[in-house]
């Protein structure tokens, strides 16, 4: 289906991503008109209009994605990485491997990547690339724009990079070496000039998102990507506080917190988000919430790597923006939006019991079941990516929003008996079949696959991708 208008009909549950109680609506039909929602209730169809069934189905909005290196789909369970914190993980497995990709390989990670994501339901996609060096022969930029483009997909591009080498790439090939400074913000304005749409419901975005603030670049650079990255009018984004290395490195070197570094450097504001903040002290959560500076939340990754959980109810009760995020899938093996948001369910979860202390010694509650609902993860994950990417045209199922939606079918066992079908998706785990996904009201996935798309040609160039990459290091 082409068309951008048409009556989704008779959905069994409708999660819209909103917040102050209005996380589901009783439905049961949604009509959208040229790409955008016009009316949801009980809708009679109009003469000729396109219907969609949803019987049985669920429909939430379509995920947005804040974090992701898509360049790792190709790096997923590298045994040398699999049992190694982050800092000993980053010159095992990307640091690696990162020099060792050409375009060909770069295109196939990138479509691995969305394809994954579109699979889960996601619409909207922000990815972290880094993998630029002087004298390259092939444009991931623009790789990766061609390729969101190609399957339908809402694309951010949030331009990574590095002006100095961090301790675990001192000994790098000149493939990843840093760039000039100056080269680098000439890269971003001709990304911007090229691609960066600042409308409500923008396509294609661009970000200035050096790898690491206090690692990748010098501080007087650090504030002057600020300052031209507001004069551009485009966001921030980076990595920060994802272990104790940030704090031990930022008391070290600078006598202060990750936070107060980056409040420092001009790094904090609505415009502002970070992956990870995983280590924080109170007066960061603090800081963060006072200056509306957003959150990437990535479970998953934080998870495998054994960094902790982040205190994500913590930042939003102060007033920090929420939103999540997959990470590379080098440090996740399964980069989608379905597995991730089940993880930030039970992790905060989680999180929030392991505080829990005997009444003798004074404690108060038994356990977390309360730190986080379904409601609540659905909207970290759709409208809050929205907010923090600065799309206020994408804002979940809600009338004169853009009709990004996803219709999960809750036909294998593993929702079989939910009494509640509406939270399957989240709760379930495993990947519900996806029965459509509309990006702007245009179809990406249909009947759990993408139209013309020929997915086992793809499983065979990963393989083949794969095996050249381990036989290259």
């Amino acid at each position: 289906m082409s068309e951008a208008s048409f009556l989704i009909r008779n959905a069994s549950a409708i999660m819209t991503g909103l917040s102050e109680g209005g996380g589901r609506h009783h439905g049961p039909d949604i009509r959208i008109v040229s790409g955008v929602i016009a009316e949801i209730g009980s809708l009679a169809p109009r003469g000729g209009e396109l219907l969609v069934d949803a019987t049985d189905c669920v429909v939430y909005p379509a995920w947005i994605n804040t974090h992701h290196h898509l360049f790792q789909s190709l790096l997923k369970g590298d045994p040398a990485g699999i049992n190694l914190p982050l800092t000993d993980w980053l010159g095992t497995t990307p640091y690696r491997y990162k020099s060792k990709f050409n375009e060909k390989l770069f295109r196939i990670a990138a479509r691995i990547g969305l394809v994954e994501l579109a699979r889960s339901g996601c619409g909207t996609v922000a990815d972290h690339n880094y993998l630029y060096y002087p004298g390259m022969s092939f444009d991931t930029s623009a790789i990766l724009f061609e390729e969101a483009e190609a399957l339908g997909l809402r694309f951010i591009l949030c331009r990574g990079g590095a002006t100095r080498t961090r301790q675990p790439e001192a000994n790098v090939p000149a493939s990843s070496q840093p760039e000039t400074f100056d080269a680098y913000v000439a890269d971003v304005e001709r990304l911007v000039k090229q691609y960066h749409d600042p409308s409500a419901a923008a396509m294609r975005r661009v970000v200035m998102a050096p790898t690491t603030p206090m690692h990748s670049v010098a501080q007087t650079e650090l504030r002057e990507m600020a300052a031209i990255a507001r004069k551009l009018g485009i966001r921030l984004h980076s990595h920060l506080s994802e272990t104790i290395s940030y704090q031990d490195d930022a008391h070290g070197l600078f006598q202060c917190s990750p936070v107060e570094f980056a409040a420092r450097n001009d790094w904090l504001g609505p415009d502002v988000w970070f992956a990870h903040l995983v280590k924080l002290d109170d007066a960061e959560i603090r800081m963060l919430g006072e200056t509306g500076t957003g959150i990437a939340h990535c479970p998953q990754s934080n998870g495998r790597l054994g960094s902790g959980i982040a205190p994500v109810r913590q930042l939003e009760a102060a007033g920090a923006p929420v939103s999540i995020g997959v990470d590379g899938a080098a440090s996740n093996e399964a980069a989608d939006m379905i597995s991730e948001t089940h993880a930030a369910w039970l992790m905060q979860r989680a999180r929030r019991g392991q505080q829990a202390q005997p009444r003798h010694a004074g404690g108060t509650f038994e356990g977390g079941a309360d730190a986080a609902s379904v409601e609540d993860v659905v909207r970290w994950g759709t409208t809050g990516g929205a907010r923090i990417l600065g799309l206020p045209g994408v804002n979940g199922l809600n009338v004169g929003a853009s009709a990004d939606i996803a219709i999960y079918g809750l036909d294998d066992p593993r929702y079989f008996g939910l009494h509640d079908p509406a939270i399957g998706p989240v709760v379930s785990g495993g990947r519900p079949r996806l029965h459509r996904l509309f990006v702007a009201g245009h179809t990406v996935i249909e009947n759990d696959g993408l139209p013309g798309f020929d997915m086992a040609e793809l499983g065979r160039q990963a393989r083949e991708a794969t095996r050249a990459l381990i036989a290259s290091v």
